[in-house]
């Protein structure tokens, strides 16, 4: 990401995306509560696996140099558009200046689909097309929570997109926001992208979109249509004002938003399944008088050689109170007492003071607000050992998610 200034343009192409199952199941016109099964679940695997080797997912953004609003006219770097639903959320809100944003999954997956079209495999075309278009809602969420960020941290906040074919904006005004959007500055644009008169894009798996940006952050929790995060699935995110909610509210419906510690929508690394029975049998949380929190988990692994001989470590954890996010203020990883079998791993016989001053001595996310945790790199690990910096960090994150995972269901019994 490069800024120029108070501005910001950025460019990327991913070598992968993630697609939440729900949304693809969604897509595919399944009900919330039916789990893909036989047939549908082998097209929806073969679909996935198909683009995550071949897909060429990428977005682009940027600030526009100008913007204002004369009469019924919104004139964007001296281009003019008639949108009156996105007029007026720019005026409630109070907008100064827009983001314009476009993302694609490419045009891999289309000319696959038509492949598969041409030789007569209708579900496979299907599910190949309805897996492109979760990667386009994806990327969409994706670029609103960046811009969230970049603006977050400059007392500034991103209204919802709105895209021309959406209702109150002709899609006849998409190729000139399309022009716009190839008037990079630094940056080049990720792919090609064609337009038809029409409006429709090539390759047809493109959203083109605008973002307004406003310094009045106050508007956004009294006027329940400003509120970005009701409309954004996005899972890690660290900014979000309020729940993301499937099903607009009523017009003007005024919300009192209680200030939300954590991320009530995570979206985790690990199954919730797992989440849940490790939350009732490994940890134990302690809440304070001072709203902090104290947790301990219990590891239950193996050592690397040694016919894999069982050993137990202890996580301990202090976290600050909610109200401020919970943030990581202590935290300590050491054998449970009694406990032999780590002394049977390897790296702990090749250099037993080197090993134990590892795992003393890392403190990852130290001081970072709990939800840190949902957009943590880290990679995976089935090690059951701690010989490797890996394999522990592996453990640090099962560790957090869990913690986090039972804090957030507290708090939405108080929702």
């Amino acid at each position: 990401m490069r800024e120029l200034m108070a501005s910001i343009e950025m460019a990327e192409a991913f070598s992968e995306v993630e697609v939440l199952d729900e949304e693809y199941s969604r897509l595919l016109g399944y009900p919330r509560e039916v789990v893909l099964e036989g047939r549908a679940r082998e097209l929806a695997d073969w679909a996935r696996a198909w683009y995550v080797e071949h897909g060429r997912p990428w977005m682009y953004a940027r600030q526009a140099a100008s913007f204002a609003i004369s009469g019924k006219a919104i004139c964007i770097d001296e281009t003019q558009f008639t949108s009156s639903r996105l007029q007026t959320t720019l005026e409630q809100a109070g907008a100064h200046s827009v983001i314009l944003v476009a993302v694609g999954a490419g045009a891999e997956a289309e000319e696959e689909a038509r492949r598969r079209w041409a030789d007569e495999k209708p579900d496979e075309y299907f599910f190949l097309e309805m897996y492109a278009s979760a990667v386009v809602e994806r990327l969409t969420t994706m670029a609103g929570a960046r811009l969230c960020d970049w603006a977050e941290r400059r007392g500034m906040a991103v209204l919802p997109h709105y895209s021309p074919g959406y209702s109150e904006w002709d899609i006849a005004e998409q190729p000139r926001l399309l022009e716009l959007l190839k008037r990079t500055r630094d940056e080049q644009f990720p792919s090609p992208v064609e337009i038809f008169e029409t409006g429709m894009l090539r390759p047809k798996k493109t959203l083109l979109a605008v973002f307004g940006l406003t310094a009045h952050t106050d508007r956004l929790t009294r006027l329940t249509s400003l509120i970005p995060c009701e409309r954004c699935s996005y899972g890690p995110c660290q900014y979000r004002r309020a729940p993301f909610r499937r099903s607009p509210r009523p017009a003007g419906e005024v919300i009192t938003a209680r200030p939300l510690s954590l991320n009530l929508n995570a979206s985790y690394s690990v199954n919730r399944k797992a989440l849940e029975r490790w939350a009732k049998e490994r940890l134990t949380l302690h809440m304070n008088d001072d709203g902090t929190v104290d947790a301990e988990f219990r590891y239950d692994g193996t050592t690397c050689t040694n016919m894999g001989r069982p050993l137990t470590f202890l996580y301990n954890v202090k976290l600050g109170p909610g109200t401020e996010g919970y943030p990581i203020r202590m935290q300590q990883c050491v054998p449970a007492s009694g406990d032999e079998g780590h002394k049977l791993m390897c790296k702990y016989i090749e250099d037993e003071n080197a090993l134990m001053g590892a795992i003393g001595s890392e403190k990852p996310l130290a001081g970072e607000k709990l939800d840190a945790v949902l957009a943590w790199p880290r990679p995976p690990s089935v090690a059951g050992c701690y010989c490797d910096s890996t394999s522990r960090e592996h453990k640090w994150g099962l560790v957090f998610e869990t913690i986090h995972y039972s804090l957030v269901q507290k708090e939405r019994e108080l929702e």
